[in-house]
């Protein structure tokens, strides 16, 4: 039986999608260095210690530079990475052939997850950086409400071998439109996250690994966010570190922003509001904010 997961009139909006993650950073050139010149994102901005990074005018990552924190402990919640979505073949192997180049310590592997291409890095601070490319939907399966994913190994080189384009593998410029495809957090445990995420958020689910991890998204994305508990379970509420600072999802309307809002207070959720974002904590205190989508 071939279904996606029904969408039930409290979910979030169909055309629900990821912004900018912000970063808490220990030495901010050089984690400018490596989205900059590994990654291939832009320079948008650099202000009194706040780097702005994307393409084509969409902020990526926000770069936030606090060196009075300490590393966060470990097992804490947090950022498990940050995953940047691609158009094309042709584009992610570009930005994988610039980090393997230019900062060949940090990947750390790959995947075919049959609905998307994927190749993983850690950033010079740890957090965990996704750069992948999706398959088209009408190749997705999904079975009883849940998408078909797996983890088979892709050979990176022979991906480069296939996808690079010479001509522009050491071009930085003109590069192509990428986004914030989903973000991947670490969490205390599984349960409490699908109470959060999907009964008060609104997020659908749309994968499940009993115990272990949770994929959840909006109009049937295979996931938007997703939680897991592989290095954190038993995790409490973080306290304040290096990593994750914020985590921003982008609605298409007002009346959108407000019904997430009502729906978060009536699990009890504590909000600030100031009628343009609606900004609050999941269960281990990752920082989370709505707002509508430009």
């Amino acid at each position: 039986m071939t279904t996606q997961p029904a969408h039930r009139p409290d979910s979030l909006a169909a055309a629900t999608g990821m912004g900018a993650v912000t970063l808490k950073v220990a030495d901010l050139d050089a984690m400018v260095a490596y989205y900059r010149d590994g990654v291939l994102l832009e320079l948008m901005s650099l202000v009194d210690g706040v780097a702005v990074l994307g393409r084509g005018g969409v902020p990526i990552v926000i770069l936030e530079h606090t060196p009075d924190l300490s590393w966060a402990a470990r097992g804490s919640a947090g950022l498990f990475h940050t995953a940047i979505v691609f158009d094309t073949r042709a584009e992610l192997a570009r930005s994988l052939y610039s980090i393997a180049r230019r900062f060949p310590g940090t990947y750390t592997g790959s995947a075919d997850h049959l609905v998307s291409i994927a190749f993983y890095m850690n950033d010079p601070e740890g957090n965990g950086v996704e750069l992948y490319w999706d398959r088209d939907r009408t190749e997705w399966s999904w079975t009883h409400g849940q998408v078909e994913m797996d983890t088979l190994f892709v050979d990176p080189n022979a991906f480069l071998g296939e996808h690079l384009v010479v001509e522009t593998a050491d071009a930085t410029a003109d590069l192509a439109p990428a986004t914030v495809g989903h973000v991947h957090l670490s969490v205390g445990d599984v349960d409490t996250a699908r109470t959060f995420y999907v009964d008060a958020l609104g997020f659908d689910q749309t994968f499940a690994m009993p115990g272990q991890a949770l994929f959840v998204s909006a109009g049937g994305y295979h996931h938007h966010m997703a939680m897991n508990v592989w290095n954190s379970r038993g995790a409490g509420l973080r306290a304040p570190a290096l990593g994750l600072g914020l985590v921003r999802i982008g609605v298409p309307s007002a009346d959108e922003l407000g019904e997430a809002g009502e729906r978060l207070r009536f699990a009890g959720v504590s909000l600030a509001d100031d009628g343009r974002t609606v900004s609050f904590d999941d269960p281990w205190a990752n920082r989370i904010e709505l707002s509508v989508t430009p």
